[in-house]
């Protein structure tokens, strides 16, 4: 087993959270007493909202120097107990792998989420016997209940025009999804987190409502002529749902799919509750809905005259530098809401994007770790220069460990989204969210990491023949860019602009 050792510990626990989503099984992050554990714990936090099996292992004062003060003392269990589904400080040697046991069954069974292990370094140092080890737990998938599924199908089948609303819990069912919409011909809108796993070329994707989301999907779910909605892996939250808009259940039939109870009821009256895997409810689903007519095509959208130099032209020039099937990780910040708005989803599984709990800086480690999970998926990490002065040091965690990403920096040289946010909310923003500008590219190369630089389409142009992905570990490219346009948020932009009214 290879240590992965990073530069941060914030960055650590995103890089695991990643690993765990991509390698569906159960992600370590081991740290530090004191600091090191507190630094894991925005991690823990992500993990939790994400629903994310991490086994977060802490170092703790000696048994006997508790209470007294001790260096980097901290009732660390205790820290981690609202964010993780089990937190514990091993009391003695003899009680370490028992426990461990414990909790990487916790972290994996019924919804996943991230468990906490403290030892003391007293406890580290001590011999015990060596005994026989449970086997792995693995995750048991909950079936759903059949009378609940043939009660679905009925209101599937009674009800001609309805919407598919998928979070990002249908990451491992998009086979299964795409042949319900295929079956129903009903239009599949997503929220932002699930942005990538259908491609907008099938002729169900009508795109994403909530943050950022695309007029299409919003007038779809404004308009009452859809009768059921049907929602599939996602919690509906703020996000998803732009800031809760009462058009998604109103006047609908609301049929929720998820592996976890408590998402149902929670801001939308459900009328069918389906607790179950939603692969294995969607597969029992099929046999009994009827086929209706034929999906309109989606319509060839016109080509872009991409001759501004902007956040949008520069989008679609970068995804014309990378394969295909490239993974993009995106980053907390202004840019985010233009990837999630404009950026083409041209196959399955391209997209990872943290409405939820991501941090400034997260998808740096998160590139890493997915990288780590999926070797062979070709990845890239879309970041701006706020983000990369928070984590940026991990590219040299990708150069250390031979890994290929291709790291993307807007550098606006502020902090675009607390700009345009204070800019829209306060009608004024403070001249300290902006800096003097800072070469990216410069302090890359210090490091010995191949980087480029674009301050202009042409200069983005002339970059598309760079082997970005062939190199023997990271790149950077660096585009200098300061966009004055507001993000397109979508009902976002509103609330802001309203905000206190």
């Amino acid at each position: 087993m290879e240590p992965v050792i990073t530069k941060h510990e914030g960055a650590a626990g995103y890089m695991a959270c990643a690993y765990a989503k991509y390698s569906q099984s159960l992600s370590v992050c081991v740290g530090s007493s004191g600091p090191g554990a507190t630094n894991f714990i925005t991690g823990a936090a992500n993990a939790m909202r994400e629903q994310l099996p991490v086994l977060f292992l802490t170092g703790a004062v000696p048994v006997a120097s508790r209470g007294l003060n001790a260096s980097q003392e901290l009732n660390v269990s205790d820290a981690y107990e609202s964010l993780t589904k089990y937190s514990v400080t091993i009391p003695t040697a003899e009680a370490f792998m028992p426990e461990i046991e414990k909790a990487a069954a916790i972290a994996l069974e019924g919804t996943p989420g991230p468990v906490h292990v403290a030892l003391p370094i007293d406890l580290q140092l001590t011999s015990v016997e060596q005994g026989a080890l449970l086997p792995f737990p693995s995750r048991e998938r909950r079936t759903p209940d059949m009378e609940i599924v043939q009660q679905a199908a009925a209101q599937l089948n009674s009800c001609e025009k309805g919407i598919i609303f998928a979070g990002q819990g249908i990451r491992q069912s998009a086979d299964e999804v795409e042949a319900l919409a295929e079956k129903l011909q009903w239009p599949i809108v997503t929220s932002p987190q699930a942005k990538g796993i259908i491609p907008d070329s099938h002729p169900a994707m009508k795109g994403i409502f909530g943050f950022a989301g695309v007029e299409e999907a919003s007038e779809i779910m404004n308009d009452p002529v859809y009768q059921t909605i049907l929602v599939l892996g996602s919690s509906l939250g703020e996000t998803a749902t732009n800031n809760w808009n009462p058009c998604i259940s109103t006047g609908r039939y609301v049929i929720q799919v998820d592996h976890d109870t408590g998402v149902f009821d929670r801001k939308y009256p459900v009328d069918l509750r389906v607790h179950s895997d939603l692969a294995l409810f969607l597969r029992q689903l099929q046999p009994l809905l009827k086929t209706k007519s034929l999906l309109q095509e989606n319509k060839e959208e016109p080509e872009l005259k991409q001759e501004e130099f902007n956040t949008q032209t520069v989008l679609h020039k970068v995804q014309a530098l990378l394969p295909a099937d490239t993974r993009y990780v995106v980053d907390i910040g202004e840019f985010m809401s233009y990837v999630v708005h404009h950026m083409k989803v041209l196959e399955r599984d391209t997209f990872d994007i943290n409405v939820h709990f991501g941090a400034m800086g997260s998808a740096i480690g998160g590139a890493i770790g997915a990288k780590i999970a999926q070797p062979e998926k070709p990845s890239a990490c879309i970041t701006g220069d706020g983000c990369f002065f928070m984590h940026g040091m991990e590219i040299l965690t990708a150069k250390e460990y031979n890994l290929p990403v291709v790291f993307i920096v807007i550098n606006n040289a502020r902090l675009g989204m607390v700009h345009h946010g204070h800019s829209l909310q306060y009608k004024r923003v403070h001249k300290r969210f902006s800096q003097k500008p800072v070469s990216i590219k410069a302090m890359v190369e210090a490091m010995g990491i191949p980087a480029f630089k674009a301050s202009n389409l042409e200069e983005l142009d002339e970059l598309i023949q760079k082997p970005f992905l062939e190199a023997d570990g990271p790149s950077l490219l660096e585009i200098e860019l300061v966009d004055e346009q507001v993000p397109p948020m979508g009902d976002r932009v509103k609330f802001l602009s309203s905000f206190g009214k």
